[in-house]
């Protein structure tokens, strides 16, 4: 059964990593007006993670994210959180702090979020140094195999 799991993420990597696409550009400002572009981060391995302040299954995530995050941020991964679908007096970057993650967030992603074809939150994108996008997920399991495999392939 295990070889059959492995197996199945292997393929699923595989054909994530034969039709990558081209991340698309975006900027945006921080809450504190700090202006981030994805050519910020040119060369570098990436994941960009959607999310909302109200979204249980972002909270629930996140604690996954940020435990891969810091494990693999020594190797150059970088992880830029994109807050969209916010609601008025929202403090994106507040929350994440107030939960004890040293993650950046950028604001109002609504209109990026229609580029990345984000159908709900959590959606998270893992892009290669090269700048194509070699998987996404919405999952909002902290524990999936798939996250940390996923960065393993954008840390090559």
């Amino acid at each position: 059964m295990l070889k059959n799991i492995i197996l199945f993420f292997i393929c699923l990597f595989m054909s994530y990593n034969a039709v990558a696409e081209k991340a698309p550009d975006f900027t945006l400002k921080t809450q504190a007006g700090e202006t981030i572009s994805l050519s910020d981060y040119k060369g570098k391995p990436l994941i960009l993670h959607f999310w909302a302040t109200w979204c249980p299954y972002c909270k629930k995530l996140q604690p996954g994210l940020n435990r891969l995050y810091t494990k693999y941020k020594k190797q150059g991964l970088e992880m830029l959180a994109i807050s969209l679908w916010e609601d008025e007096g929202a403090t994106p970057q507040a929350v994440l702090n107030s939960r004890g993650y040293k993650l950046t967030t950028v604001i109002n992603g609504d209109k990026l979020s229609k580029k990345y074809k984000v159908a709900g939150t959590p959606t998270t994108f893992f892009i290669s140094k090269t700048g194509q996008i070699v998987f996404s997920t919405s999952n909002s399991n902290p524990d999936a195999p798939e996250l940390e495999q996923a960065i393993k392939m954008i840390l090559k």
